[in-house]
């Protein structure tokens, strides 16, 4: 059951934490501030709950484990140890100490129920999801005065294959008692999660995330021309779109799948309206380098011949969202090109203050559903990586055109440079194995080694089944089993 306040009632006035002189309190402000614009009651933590916990994730299940182990560690101390998921739901809450049990129950920090900043206010839990960040909030450092009797630690959980927020280790003991070791347990805790969820999701290496960069965009791997060679009408159309709505002085969000281009997609479009200007791109930074991310590339904005493409932002915390949001809504401007382009996988998933700025969107379409763009931009790769033409074989032009890319352009780019790499004319068994792969389930680290090892002999010039079977080992009839096993599709010999 949720409980809404009067929707025509205004927020209580902001409260002055007490917060002179902590390190922590430009962060903390801005906690409050937006449990301010929440409505969040700041007397009482109003009780939002679900009904239901998902005991059967991954996360439920790791997270569980772990602290159940550091539970054993700290029996009899008064401390409960608790996870909760990325929208701050408590899944699980462990404890020994009866006492501190029944106080949390009161205040509904219990499974099942909602601890996001939205609904609770700054806390600990909330923090650490919303910043993406370790977090400790002592007594005063609450929002809501009802929770200034605890002190919460809690680190987030990310997710070892994707690399995206999986939930939050929440730590929480009484207000009096010693906090000095309570984050250092709770970023323990939560590092142990995401590992044993690595080990347990098949022992997949994790995407790291990606370092915050500023660099200038000056056409990257495109051709020559007008720097584009894509020709498919979706592409087109989308280019159209944004470079229409650019010259209308919108704010444009170009969306998409990872590696599907949608910083190129924001250049091509610019360019567009004139040649001389000046494209940085902006992409958010690991989260301790955010400060200086945003004090070395926001100065550009000043430059009224300078468009800046951001992207990354689903990774920033939420205090540099609403700044990155105040900066760009400064520089906006009444009428002409604006000079900023925000990027992200969907609209969705953009901050709040950030979506507000949108006035346009527009989608870059994958490059399973851009066919007529795989060979333009393999040609342009591999023109980029060797400094002259490289031909293609038709046979490995089918598998390219044939494959669904995943990856998109990225995986592209990828596969074409080591091939190109390899060879002066590019042929089938010159591309990456999982080009000629169609399946779609995930194969184990074993899988791969022999899905490979199978590719490579079947695509060896002039080999036939009983040669490739005969070198690996094995019978035909098994070889044909492995060949429909891993879905391997071999494009024809003739033209």
């Amino acid at each position: 059951m949720e409980t809404h306040d009067d929707p025509s009632a205004a927020p209580a006035p902001l409260p002055d934490p007490q917060l002179a002189g902590r390190a922590a309190a430009p962060r903390l402000r801005a906690s409050w501030r937006r449990s301010h614009d929440y409505g969040v009651t700041p007397d009482e933590v109003i009780p939002v709950f679900t009904g239901t916990v998902d005991t059967d994730s991954l996360l439920y299940e790791c997270a569980h484990r772990v602290l159940t182990d550091l539970q054993a560690t700290i029996a009899n101390e008064p401390v409960s140890l608790m996870v909760a998921d990325s929208e701050g739901l408590v899944l699980a809450r462990l404890g020994d100490d009866p006492t501190i049990q029944r106080a949390l129950d009161r205040v509904h920090l219990a499974p099942g129920f909602s601890y996001n900043e939205r609904n609770a206010g700054t806390n600990g839990l909330g923090l650490s999801l919303a910043d993406r960040t370790p977090s400790l909030v002592r007594a005063e450092d609450h929002y809501v005065a009802e929770l200034r009797g605890y002190t919460c630690a809690a680190a987030p959980v990310i997710e070892p294959v994707t690399g995206e927020l999986a939930g939050s280790i929440n730590l929480t003991t009484w207000s009096s008692t010693g906090s000095e070791l309570l984050l250092g347990l709770a970023q323990a805790a939560a590092s142990a999660t995401s590992a044993l969820m690595l080990v347990r999701s098949g022992g997949r290496t994790m995407r790291p995330a990606p370092r915050g960069e500023v660099f200038h965009v000056v056409g990257g791997h495109l051709g020559a021309g007008d720097g584009d060679p894509c020709v498919s009408p979706g592409w087109r159309a989308a280019v159209s779109d944004a470079a229409t709505a650019v010259a209308a002085g919108r704010v444009v969000a170009v969306v998409g799948e990872a590696g599907a281009g949608k910083a190129t997609l924001a250049a091509v479009a610019r360019r567009r309206l004139t040649g001389r200007q000046r494209l940085l791109h902006a992409r958010a930074p690991d989260r301790g380098d955010v400060a200086a991310w945003l004090e070395l590339w926001t100065p550009e904005l000043r430059d009224a011949d300078t468009c800046v493409i951001v992207s990354g932002l689903t990774e920033l915390p939420a205090w540099a969202a609403d700044e990155l949001a105040r900066i760009l809504g400064a520089v906006r401007r009444p009428a002409g090109p604006q000079r900023f382009v925000l990027s992200a996988p969907e609209y969705a998933v953009l901050p709040g203050p950030l979506a507000a700025l949108v006035d346009t969107v527009v989608e870059t379409p994958p490059l399973r559903h851009r066919t007529d763009d795989v060979l333009p931009l393999a040609h342009a790769f591999a023109l980029h990586e060797r400094r002259r033409t490289v031909g293609v074989t038709p046979r490995a032009a089918r598998a390219l055109t044939g494959y669904s890319w995943p990856g998109n352009v990225r995986q592209l780019r990828r596969v074409v440079r080591e091939a190109v790499s390899r060879a002066d004319v590019v042929d089938v068994q010159h591309l990456a194995p999982e080009v000629l792969d169609s399946g779609t389930r995930t194969l184990t680290r074993l899988e791969r080694l022999e899905r490979d090892e199978i590719v490579r002999c079947l695509t060896e010039p002039g080999t036939t089944v009983t040669r490739a079977a005969e070198a690996l080992g094995i019978g035909r009839a098994t070889l044909y089993r492995k060949i429909a096993q891993y879905k391997i599709t071999l494009p024809r010999s003739t033209d």
